[in-house]
């Protein structure tokens, strides 16, 4: 079950990622579930190591919210047509 929990968790993060984030995004649901995916695990570690907050409170939600924000930025640089 925790398996199906991160990716719906990774799906959830990385939809409101998409939302709030302007501009066209074009991806699929599974690269929408890793970008949310790896921006809670991005978020989570930079936030626990600078003593932002601790496992399982509310700041960790936005936190990789925001982390898979930055992630999506940058997906867009590199993915950005010439």
């Amino acid at each position: 079950m925790s398996i199906i929990g991160t990716i719906l968790i990774g799906l959830v993060v990385g939809l409101l990622a998409r939302a709030l984030k302007p501009g066209n995004d074009s991806m699929g649901w599974i690269l929408t579930i890793v970008l949310g995916i790896a921006g809670s695990f991005l978020a989570s570690f930079v936030g626990q190591q600078a003593g932002w907050y601790a496992p399982g409170e509310a700041a960790g939600w936005i936190a990789s919210v925001l982390g898979a924000v930055v992630l999506l930025v940058l997906y867009g640089l590199v993915t950005r047509k010439r």
